[in-house]
């Protein structure tokens, strides 16, 4: 009997724990190219608040990465490396734009090679984030 309740309480638990929503970070990225492993240079765009971070995944569904480096620093935030990805952190009193460079290192389908993607971040004023999310 002891079982069967402990068997139940953990189910309930489960089942609450399911049922909160996730956030995540808004799709803060456009002009996404894919970048090939192949020396290639990729610009890439990113939209952000001050004070805000975006976090974003680095595979396609056909690479294996090996390596993520931040090769240039941001002036105007912070950038880290999370798994095959990284994280962006917007200083609070951002403004105009910065850049930050991420090299990736791995094979794709099986033909190992590198790639430089070049993010230019611009910031996004809190009332344009505030009027878009009320949409």
């Amino acid at each position: 009997m002891l079982r069967i309740f402990a068997r139940l309480s953990t189910a309930s638990v489960l089942l609450a724990a399911l049922n909160v929503s996730a956030g995540a970070t808004p799709n803060c990225l456009s002009d996404q190219k894919p970048y090939a492993l192949t020396d290639d240079v990729v610009h890439w765009s990113m939209t952000i608040v001050p004070g805000a971070d975006c976090i974003q995944g680095l595979r396609w569904s056909y690479m294996q990465i090996e390596q993520v480096s931040i090769s240039s620093a941001p002036k105007n935030g912070k950038a880290v490396i999370v798994g095959p990805g990284f994280r962006y952190f917007a200083d609070p009193g951002f403004q105009g734009s910065d850049t930050f460079t991420v090299a990736v290192s791995g094979k794709n389908r099986k033909t190992p090679g590198k790639s430089i993607l070049q993010i230019e971040v611009k910031a996004r004023s809190k009332e344009l984030q505030l009027s878009s999310s009320q949409k």
